[in-house]
């Protein structure tokens, strides 16, 4: 059998989808921190907090809509996204 820690595993959608929503959290939550930070931050800190939030925010983008994608690749009913083909 193929172990899955050496990438010779089967990952269905779901699992995919799960794992993004995972990332989508820990990056959110980075955000929020690095949000506080630049709140309490010096000019020149809080200006590179806040690049550092811009850099982050597409990927959280990214990994939001990679979530929806992939729980909802098989439903009918759903509308893939424009950005995205599978």
């Amino acid at each position: 059998p193929a172990d899955p820690g050496k990438g010779g595993g089967t990952v269905t959608l779901t699992e995919m989808s799960l794992s993004y929503a995972q990332s989508a959290e820990a990056i959110g939550l980075r955000i929020a921190e690095l949000r506080l930070a630049a709140a309490a931050a010096d000019t020149d800190t809080a200006r590179q907090l806040r690049l550092r939030i811009e850099e982050l925010l597409p990927l959280l983008r990214e990994m939001r809509e990679l979530t929806v994608l992939t729980a909802r690749y098989y439903d009918r009913s759903y509308h893939k996204h424009e950005r995205y083909t599978l």
